[in-house]
């Protein structure tokens, strides 16, 4: 699938250290005592924090090495006051990410798991039967390949014990800001489910419930597939039903997070022989690029946002880099955002780019994608391009600075909580024996190319 040719591709290389880069002009505001929003030209300013709104094309909301010691400080006492009700109640807050194979051998079932979300592999709804099928056919042809990339980190990934180790330094943090909570990790795609968490904050009759996922940009296929499956399960149970919700959609723009990455870019630029010639390479994991221009994922434009608010706050420092954003790990025969990491390496290579220093913009932990695709993969590459001295920004883990930012915005989003009324399930009318025949007919015929296609076999191999 090609993307039309007015697809947007921004930001553009931004090879001169002079230049301006070409977004609107938004900035960090203070909206309350430690609570931020973008502000736009016109003045007009975005809530941080919402309700539990369940839309996919929700851009706003709310929300600093690897070691664990949340950092602390006094809240504002106006809003711990607005919450002299959490000694009397039960908060829990949970903290949703992808997930990762704990050993080889979970790695298939992981791939699995991973492609027969629907979210993930967006199927017409006439062939919602081949969903399973084809994870399946995809999942065992990747697997081989995944694996070798699992191997070369240890012999799987580290994702569990790094957000179990940012889990308890967030209940850290609200402890030492007087609002006592019980957190929960909730993967998507591997243990601990997202089902076992929530099993969990009915054991522990948990009354007031913030969720916050660990990606700082909103896609369809992350925080919005994790947030289709609670809401589904907070629905169609009696007791979670009741209990008040508040979703954190997407967080990038908070102070807290700009000034931890923008701390981790500014050390790691010191390393290198040459600091102010090194250009700054944002690398974004990638979506197709049907997700923004069909289904309205606003993933792209956060992105872009992000990028120019941690370069506002450089800027500001006296770091006047240049930079450029591209994106990683697309997976099949289909369009994704470009400009692609792999691609645009090369070409910064052929332009004489000789420092490089790579920032895992999308990813608060360690895993696969940062340890073996940009430090082995995309480094090999880089020095073959001619790149002389690489460098990689450590991701944020359990920076103190971000812990603790993480705590205040679970802190503002208390008060935004809403229980969630049960729904009746929506019946699909029974379309009859012809329409059966039908999707039988042309799912098979799908199905034949899917399955038997070298050229999809290819594609998804690679």
């Amino acid at each position: 699938m090609e993307a039309a040719t007015t697809l947007r591709i921004m930001p553009q290389m931004n090879i001169n250290k002079n230049s301006t880069p070409l977004r609107s002009e938004a900035k960090l505001t203070a909206a309350r005592p430690n609570t931020y929003a973008i502000s736009s030209p016109n003045g007009q300013r975005s809530r941080v924090a919402r309700g539990l709104s369940m839309s996919p094309q929700v851009q706003d909301g709310v929300v600093g090495r690897t070691l664990c010691s949340a950092g602390v400080s006094m809240y504002p006492t106006e809003i711990i006051e607005s919450h002299s009700k959490t000694a009397e109640e039960r908060i829990g807050v949970i903290l949703l990410n992808l997930g990762g194979p704990d050993t080889l051998h979970d790695v298939q079932p992981f791939l699995f798991n991973l492609f027969a979300d629907p979210d993930i592999i967006r199927l017409p709804r006439l062939f919602g039967f081949l969903q399973r099928p084809l994870a399946q056919l995809i999942s065992t042809l990747r697997a081989p390949k995944s694996k070798e990339g699992y191997a070369a980190i240890g012999g799987g990934s580290p994702l569990r014990r790094i957000t179990d180790e940012q889990a308890n330094a967030i209940k850290l943090a609200l402890q030492g800001k007087d609002v006592p909570a019980n957190v929960y990790v909730a993967m998507r795609y591997w243990h601990p489910f997202t089902e076992e968490a929530v099993h969990q904050i009915k054991r522990d009759r948990i009354t007031r419930l913030v969720v916050l996922p660990l990606y700082p940009q909103y896609s369809i296929s992350t925080t919005g597939s994790s947030i289709r499956v609670l809401r589904d399960m907070f629905r169609n149970d009696e007791y979670l039903s009741g209990v008040p919700v508040a979703i954190i959609q997407s967080w990038y723009q908070r102070e807290g997070y700009i000034k931890s990455m923008a701390d981790l870019i500014e050390k790691e630029l010191q390393t290198f022989p040459k600091p102010d010639e090194a250009m700054i390479f944002f690398s974004a994991h990638g979506v197709p690029v049907s997700y923004v221009e069909n289904a309205g994922d606003p993933y792209r434009d956060q992105m872009e946002d992000c990028i120019f608010l941690i370069m506002q706050e450089l800027k500001a420092r006296g770091v006047p880099n240049a930079h450029t954003l591209a994106y990683q790990s697309r997976v099949g025969p289909v369009q994704w955002l470009k400009p692609y990491t792999d691609e645009v390496l090369v070409e910064l290579g052929k332009q004489g780019i000789k420092s490089l220093l790579a920032v895992p913009v999308s990813f608060v932990s360690e895993h696969i994608e940062t340890l073996e695709e940009i430090d082995m993969e995309y480094k090999e590459l880089a020095l073959e391009s001619g790149i002389i001295h690489w460098g990689r920004v450590p991701a944020l883990n359990c920076t103190s600075s971000f812990i603790n930012d993480m705590a205040d915005a679970v802190i503002e989003a208390l008060p935004s909580a809403m229980a969630i009324s049960p729904s009746a399930a929506v019946e699909e009318a029974d379309d009859g024996l012809l329409a059966y025949v039908v999707k039988l007919l042309f799912g098979s015929i799908l199905a034949f190319f899917l399955l038997l296609s070298p050229k999809v076999k290819s594609a998804f191999k690679n």
